[in-house]
């Protein structure tokens, strides 16, 4: 099981847009993926989930991934979360 922090850099957080881009490479994946904001865990695999969590720029996620695939997963998702979800910003 991968436990790590995540940190949200992109100008508009995780929007419908970013949310929607985050379940589609998720989806790719056979691992369990979630995320974390304070007291709260939404599942990567679903954009309604995520949504719900308002994250906004800064917010620092607990990113837990476990599964066969787990270590893939999680390079993706980092290098997503650090390309900004394709924004320029």
């Amino acid at each position: 099981m991968i436990n790590e922090k995540i940190i949200v850099i992109n100008k508009f957080g995780l929007h419908t847009r970013a949310a929607a881009k985050l379940v589609a490479l998720s989806s790719t994946f056979q691992s369990k993926i979630e995320i974390q904001k304070n007291d709260q865990v939404a599942n990567c695999k679903s954009i309604m989930s995520l949504i719900v969590l308002g994250v906004t720029k800064g917010t620092v996620l607990d990113l837990m991934i476990s599964g066969t695939d787990e270590c893939e997963a999680r390079d993706a998702i980092r290098k997503l979360f650090d390309e900004r979800f394709g924004e320029k910003e």
